[in-house]
């Protein structure tokens, strides 16, 4: 894993497709602004790891 710091409206390059921005810092939240072309699915950690309506109903079989 790299770990970068950095500073209000500064972003970092992730190939030469997505540029990651910090947009705000306020107490202990930071906002970051991602783009990225649309067919690369950019998708928070919570909502990719919940199950499906599909997996309990496999599960059960």
């Amino acid at each position: 894993m790299l770990v970068l710091s950095r500073k209000l409206n500064e972003s970092i390059h992730v190939g030469d497709q997505v540029v990651i921005r910090i947009i705000q810092m306020r107490g202990g939240k930071v906002r970051v602004g991602i783009e990225a072309p649309r067919e690369i699915q950019v998708i928070r950690s919570e909502l990719r790891d919940q199950p499906t309506d599909e997996e309990p109903q496999a599960k059960a079989a």
